[in-house]
C-alpha cells in the first residue's frame, strides 16, 4: 500500500508535469504564430544610416571619416547642436557635444 508521502509525491509529480506540457505547447503556439509585421517590414542595407521624417525614411548626409588605421570620425548636426563622435583604432569611443 502507498503512504500518504507517496501520494504527495506522485501529486506533485504530475503537477509539474502538466505545468511542464502546458508551457511547452504555449511556446510551440508562439513559435509558429506569423509575424504580423514580416509583410510590410523592409530590411535596411548594413551602415544604412537615416532619419525618420513625416514617416519615411530619409538617408542622412555621410560625413564620417574613416582612417586606415581602423579609426573614424563622423559629425552629426542637429539645429543649432553638433555632436562628435570618434572612435580610436584602439577601440576607445568619445563623444562630445556643443550647441551654439
Amino acid at each position: 500500500m502507498m503512504g500518504a508521502k507517496d501520494m504527495t509525491m506522485i501529486r506533485r509529480s504530475t503537477h509539474a508535469l502538466a505545468l511542464v506540457a502546458l508551457l511547452l505547447g504555449t511556446s510551440a503556439a508562439f513559435a509558429a504564430a506569423p509575424d504580423s509585421n514580416a509583410g510590410n517590414q523592409q530590411s535596411t542595407p548594413k551602415g544604412w544610416n537615416y532619419l525618420i521624417v513625416n514617416g519615411q525614411r530619409v538617408p542622412k548626409a555621410n560625413n564620417r571619416v574613416t582612417n586606415p588605421d581602423g579609426s573614424w570620425r563622423e559629425e552629426v548636426r542637429q539645429g543649432k547642436c553638433t555632436t562628435i563622435k570618434e572612435k580610436s583604432a584602439a577601440g576607445e569611443y568619445k563623444e562630445s557635444r556643443s550647441c551654439n
